[in-house]
């Protein structure tokens, strides 16, 4: 059901997650001025096709989904430790299963982030703090991310958000969005290395 909110319940904040110095700032400054915050969702990340290995296109990528995103899940994890709850979401990639040739550092960082997400769910499971991490798993959305040539399975940026918005709501660990991409998810993640290798 779709809510309507008056516009004094809406905050907006400008930032760059790779400038990692403001983050504490502009963040601390959102918790204050909405009291608090149950559900953050972390979708900063960036990649570029990189057959070539050019490191100068590699290095945003870099900044962004590792530094940049790192700074800001645990800023926010720390918030809701300090409150006592919360729940942080963040967006990663059926993509982070398995290394890319044609974006080397977008599969890494993503793999980078899933993992992250898996401490961060630990560590709030050992702390016994109602604080959830749920790990959101797209597959290609049609958005300026989807890079390449004969992409298959694009999915409608509003299917996946009633998705995402419902792994959300049922707490889920991990959650791979639109369903049709569980069995590549599945598959990409239990292939033999001297098949993959071959494709």
């Amino acid at each position: 059901m779709r809510q309507q909110y008056s516009q004094s319940k809406i905050y907006t904040y400008c930032a760059d997650v790779t400038d990692i110095e403001s983050t504490p700032v502009w963040l601390n400054q959102a918790w204050q001025d909405m009291e608090g915050v149950d559900i953050a969702v972390v979708s900063a990340g960036v990649g570029e096709l990189n057959p070539q290995l050019e490191f100068a296109r590699e290095l945003p990528t870099l900044n962004t989904n590792v530094v940049g995103w790192t700074c800001l899940v645990d800023e926010v994890f720390n918030r809701f430790v300090e409150q006592g709850k919360g729940h942080l979401a963040v967006i990663s990639s059926v993509g982070g299963q398995r290394g890319e040739p044609s974006a080397p550092a977008y599969t890494a960082t993503k793999a980078f982030q899933m993992n992250y997400a898996e401490a961060l769910r630990k560590k709030a499971r050992k702390s016994k703090l109602p604080i959830y991490v749920t790990d959101i798993r797209p597959g290609f959305v049609d958005t300026k991310m989807a890079q390449g040539v004969g992409l298959f399975w694009v999915m409608p940026t509003d299917k996946v958000a009633r998705q995402i918005a419902c792994a959300i709501r049922r707490r889920r660990s991990v959650a791979v969005v639109t369903k049709r991409w569980r069995p590549i998810h599945f598959v990409w993640r239990h292939l033999p290395h001297f098949v993959y290798d071959r494709l």
